[in-house]
Order: C-alpha cells, then sequence, then structure tokens
C-alpha cells in the first residue's frame, strides 16, 4: 500500500504529495481556477473532481494507445496516483485550429482553420508570462537536447491525433491543447507529465460550437463545472464507462 505523505508542491489549481513510495507522488485538483497568470481567479464547487475523472481518463486512454504518461491510477474523488517526474519547464501546444492569443498574435479570426497541425514551444516560466521560444532558445537555456525536443513533438503528434478522434466520436472538437512533459523518476523516460483537461485544452461543441472549456471562465460564458460535466458524460459514453 502507497502512503499519502507531505505536500511538496502547493499550486493554485493542483497540489502534489510526496508518498511513500519514492517514485510516485499524488496529485490533487482543486476546485479553484485561474486564468492569466493568475490576474482572475474563481473557485467552482466539484471542479476539482471533474479535472480529476478527465484526466484520469484521457491519460489512460493515452497510456493504453502506447503514449506514456505519468498517470498511474485514481486514488480518491478529486487525486491520482502518478510517476514522479523531474519537470521539463516547456510546454508543447498542439492547434488543430488557431484560436485565442494566437490568433491575435498571428492576426487571423478566432477559430481559423489551417492545412497543416500547428505545433508551438513555450517556456513554461510565470515569471516571463510562459513566452513563445523555439527549439534553439530551449537546447541554449539547458531546458532539453534537439532529440529530446524531437521526441516530445513526436508524442505530442500522436496525443493529438489519438485525442482528437477520441473527442470527435464524443461530439467535441479538439482545437488545441498544452501538453507538458518530465523525466520519469524511475527510468529517465520522457513521458506526459501534467493534467489533460478542459483546463488545458480547448473543446467546441462540434455542432453548436458551444465552448466547453476553460475559455467559459476566461470569456464570462457562465460557470464551467456544467461543461465539464458534460465533456465528462460524454467522453464515459463513448468509452462504455459506468459512473460510479
Amino acid at each position: 500500500m502507497i502512503d499519502k505523505r507531505e505536500c511538496v508542491f502547493r499550486g493554485n489549481e493542483k497540489q502534489v504529495y510526496a508518498t511513500s513510495d519514492p517514485h510516485m507522488v499524488i496529485f490533487r485538483y482543486t476546485d479553484v481556477t485561474i486564468a492569466y497568470n493568475n490576474i482572475k481567479r474563481a473557485r467552482f464547487r466539484g471542479k476539482g473532481a471533474l479535472d480529476n475523472r478527465i484526466s484520469a481518463l484521457l491519460l489512460d486512454y493515452l497510456n493504453g494507445n502506447g503514449v506514456e504518461t505519468h498517470y498511474v491510477k485514481t486514488v480518491g474523488p478529486d487525486e491520482q496516483l502518478c510517476r514522479k517526474i523531474e519537470i521539463i519547464p516547456l510546454q508543447v501546444v498542439v492547434h488543430n485550429r488557431i484560436a485565442g492569443s494566437l490568433a491575435v498574435r498571428l492576426g487571423v479570426d478566432d477559430g481559423f482553420r489551417p492545412a497543416n497541425t500547428v505545433v508551438d514551444l513555450r517556456y513554461n516560466n510565470d515569471e516571463l508570462e510562459d513566452p513563445f521560444i523555439n527549439r534553439d532558445h530551449a537546447v541554449a537555456l539547458g531546458l532539453a537536447t534537439y532529440q529530446e525536443l524531437d521526441g516530445m513533438y513526436d508524442i505530442a503528434r500522436k496525443a493529438n491525433d489519438l485525442l482528437k478522434e477520441l473527442f470527435h466520436r464524443a461530439g467535441i472538437e479538439l482545437v488545441d491543447m498544452k501538453i507538458e512533459f518530465g523525466r520519469a523518476s524511475d527510468n529517465g523516460e520522457i513521458i506526459i507529465s501534467d493534467e489533460i483537461s478542459p483546463d488545458t485544452c480547448r473543446l467546441w461543441d462540434e455542432k453548436s460550437g458551444e465552448r466547453l472549456d476553460k475559455d467559459r471562465f476566461r470569456l464570462d460564458l457562465g460557470d464551467v463545472t456544467e461543461s465539464y460535466r458534460t465533456v465528462l458524460e460524454r467522453l464515459e459514453s463513448v468509452l462504455e464507462i459506468d459512473e460510479e
């Protein structure tokens, strides 16, 4: 049995706890929602449990389809057991459409559909507001090697292909998603090492175009829990998972 121990990271939306296994941690999802580098924040009751369930489902799906993630199993309503990792402070962002700040940056309409899949790299640094960087910058800063970056891009594209198809089966369009990576403490393997949920993806209803993700909070479109619950229920339906 793995025991939960002291908190080793206390963020706004997630907390990480050490365990009796040196290669395992427990992620706890909170009800807090933040945007624009903590300029905007709120608390939505039940949101943490929804994030936990959605992320667990998606990460488990990736694990089962050959894309390694840190997720091991769910251990509570808002907690999951995960492999311990050394954080790589980079975000690989995959865009199937151009939306949000990238649309503004490129001067295109929000929701512009490019002929290709666009992959961006960002430096995960709150003080610098997570700036866009290129591969040469990442290597110059000692964050990763070119070979490691190639592997991360390949993993991100494969994860996008798998999840785009899964969401489509649920009547949801995966517009974009942010993926973070880390080196597993047990074997040094680079794996997906953070949540994948409506907090880290843009998800639009395929028929209505309704936003089912964190943009509801960013753009003052209403409580996020209802839309997150819709995402969870649709995913559970297509994967034939019974609600506990």
